[in-house]
């Protein structure tokens, strides 16, 4: 089968595509006949070496898969050959052919596309966490989201506003703005792009809260961070929480007097250890996922899609902030 593989850490230009063993399942484990491939932020960050976890090369990335079981091992319980499903492996998903422990395979609706499928679990999966178990969003409060275009920022559009949150939606362009607007965003703002100064840092506070109405932010996702962490703090309201979710623009430097002065949580939103350690927590939330989803609530949208051979391209477009919503890689039946 074909796989794209890690062999030195580097950019996207570094995969290459080769011929690789077909799996067999062990025990406890199905093999997956790929159909497609979501491809997320710590795609770029994991064949750099700069991701939390460093697999043993050669390696592939793509952490979430959707496809069609082909063999069941030893002691699995409830799938078949033959069942349509997902499943999170981390890395290793950018292949023809997977073997994943059953536990981390999820059914999916029999109307749901792959591409849809493979687009759902990560972003979607940690936007719902971040705002339902972590900031216990309620309805008519109010969510900023900061990188509203990405893919978890989407996701968190769509979901604040199932959730019946007011959501405000912010991005580096016009058309992103607008992208996150036609998600269902009630309202939208530019931020501007690169470093700022205290002065651009000051005045983009009073952008946040101008946009959010009231007194500000409820609830703050931040898939961000850099310079744009400490005008979104200031812009909260009393008893706010303010969710780290990610931080393509910089790790920031939070000055923790506005969180005493405003008693604002800083939360941290980390899924995939949260997944791990409640599994019970993980199916529920999915199962909402998918109500969600038959329900019209929220639909991955999918701005490219490349087939295997051109993985890396997918990667890099992710990588240089190009794309707006997933980047999918599918791979043909």
């Amino acid at each position: 089968m074909r796989a794209v593989l890690s062999k030195a850490p580097g950019g996207p230009e570094t995969l290459v595509v080769e011929d690789v063993l077909d799996p067999t399942p062990g025990k406890g484990e199905v093999v997956i006949e790929v159909r497609a491939v979501g491809i997320n932020f710590p795609d770029t960050l994991i064949i750099e070496d700069k991701y939390q976890f460093k697999p043993e090369r050669p390696f592939s990335p793509g952490g979430e898969v959707a496809g069609v079981i082909e063999a069941v091992g030893e002691d699995v319980k409830g799938l078949f050959k033959g069942d349509r499903v997902i499943a999170v492996p981390g890395w290793g998903g950018l292949v023809e052919r997977l073997a994943v422990p059953a536990r981390n395979v999820i059914k999916i609706p029999d109307d749901m596309p792959f591409d849809e499928a493979a687009a759902l679990v990560m972003t979607y999966g940690t936007s719902y966490y971040a705002l339902k178990d972590r900031a216990q969003l309620q309805p008519n409060e109010r969510l900023l989201v900061l990188g509203a275009a990405g893919g978890v920022g989407a996701a968190a559009v769509e979901l604040g506003k199932a959730m019946g949150a007011d959501v405000v939606a912010a991005a580096s362009t016009n058309e992103k703005v607008q992208f996150a607007l036609d998600l269902g965003a009630d309202n939208g703002l530019i931020y501007p792009a690169g470093k700022m100064d205290k002065a651009a840092q000051k005045a983009l506070a009073g952008e946040f809260k101008l946009a959010s109405g009231r007194d500000g932010p409820d609830v703050v996702y931040d898939a961000v961070g850099g310079d744009y962490c400490e005008p979104a703090l200031r812009a909260m309201d009393w008893n706010g929480r303010y969710l780290v979710v990610g931080f393509p623009a910089g790790i920031p430097s939070l000055p923790l007097n506005l969180t005493l002065l405003k008693s604002v949580s800083v939360i941290g939103v980390f899924w995939g250890a949260a997944v791990a350690r409640d599994p019970a927590g993980h199916a529920a939330n999915m199962a909402d996922l998918f109500q969600f989803w038959k329900d019209g609530k929220i639909k991955p949208r999918i701005s490219r899609t490349y087939p295997l051979d051109q993985a890396h391209e997918a990667i890099r477009a992710l990588g240089d902030r190009a794309v707006m919503g997933k980047v999918v890689v599918t791979i043909e039946d």
